[in-house]
């Protein structure tokens, strides 16, 4: 670990002025003071937009290759990473494994906090080895101090198998953006509850995340215009969901659009191509894999 000085300096670490009668005020001003901070975090995200959109480029790119996205977090940046990455298969389509979260602590600190465990460099070696990684992958870690060692480790081992590296964090300059690829810096500034980077560095991470995977979905064509055309019809909203989408597309009637769902198993996609290409569900789906995935280029 470096200088523990220079992690008392860091900005997330620091104590909003003005707020030392806080816990004495009406709960009124209380929320009043957490909305003010959350509605800072548009501002901090619009200074990041460049570094976001060359992040997704290079993850659009990686997951053309056949490769995969990969987050790497500890605490809450982990929980944040895990929940993106679990919703993007019934979001996106993509195949199992093709968006993975390395969490601190593993899957027992989804849901409890196992702190200790961002310290463990030699976990974070041994999570991203498991991996195999390779120069097809990308590699994102969030930190909102910037030197979790747990995520500083997972990214130098991620650089040594060839994968791309992409650092999210709410402080300039530090160690797991210095070494990274790419980087995302969020400054947020100090928390209304000083250090509690649950708050405004994580609202800030959260949208970070949705902005790099969507983005890179639909640049790699997972969605047709905004609709969410990787969508599996699992459950009865779902199946309303994708019936809606096939019918808005193809302008079929409600008995054509639900036949191709159940014809396609549910899946929208391969629905999609069965009513515009005229395939059967096996043609479909061989027409969607020469596209790669990629929606629009398999309808035209």
């Amino acid at each position: 670990m470096d200088n523990p000085v220079a992690l008392d300096l860091l900005p997330t670490e620091q104590v909003r002025p003005g707020l030392e009668d806080l816990d004495i005020r009406p709960v009124d001003d209380v929320v009043g003071e957490l909305l003010a901070a959350e509605a800072g975090v548009a501002a901090a995200l619009d200074a990041a937009r460049a570094e976001l959109a060359v992040a997704a480029a290079a993850i659009a790119e990686r997951l053309g290759q056949g490769g995969r996205l990969v987050y790497v977090g500890a605490g809450t940046p982990g929980r944040i990473a895990a929940l993106d990455a679990v919703e993007c298969g019934p979001t996106f389509g993509v195949p199992d494994g093709t968006v993975v979260a390395v969490v601190a602590g593993g899957v027992e600190a989804a849901g409890r906090a196992l702190e200790e465990a961002e310290d463990d460099a030699e976990a974070a070696r041994e999570s991203l080895s498991k991996l195999r990684l390779s120069d097809r992958d990308v590699v994102v870690g969030l930190t909102a101090s910037g030197r979790t060692p747990f995520v500083v480790e997972a990214l130098a081992a991620a650089r040594t198998a060839g994968a791309c590296t992409i650092a999210v964090t709410n402080n300039a300059g530090t160690p797991v953006a210095r070494d990274a690829d790419h980087r995302v810096e969020l400054l947020t500034g100090p928390e209304v509850v000083g250090g509690s980077t649950r708050l405004t560095a994580g609202t800030a991470q959260k949208i970070a995340l949705n902005v790099l995977s969507t983005a890179a979905m639909i640049h790699r064509g997972r969605t047709y215009g905004a609709w969410m055309v990787g969508v599996q019809a699992g459950n009865d909203k779902l199946r309303r969901r994708a019936a809606r989408i096939v019918q808005e597309i193809t302008g079929v009637t409600a008995d054509r659009a639900a036949g191709a769902l159940d014809a396609a198993s549910g899946d929208t996609a391969v629905a999609l191509v069965m009513l515009v290409r005229g395939d059967d569900p096996p043609a479909a789906r061989v027409r969607l894999q020469a596209a790669g995935g990629h929606v629009r280029k398999a309808l035209s």
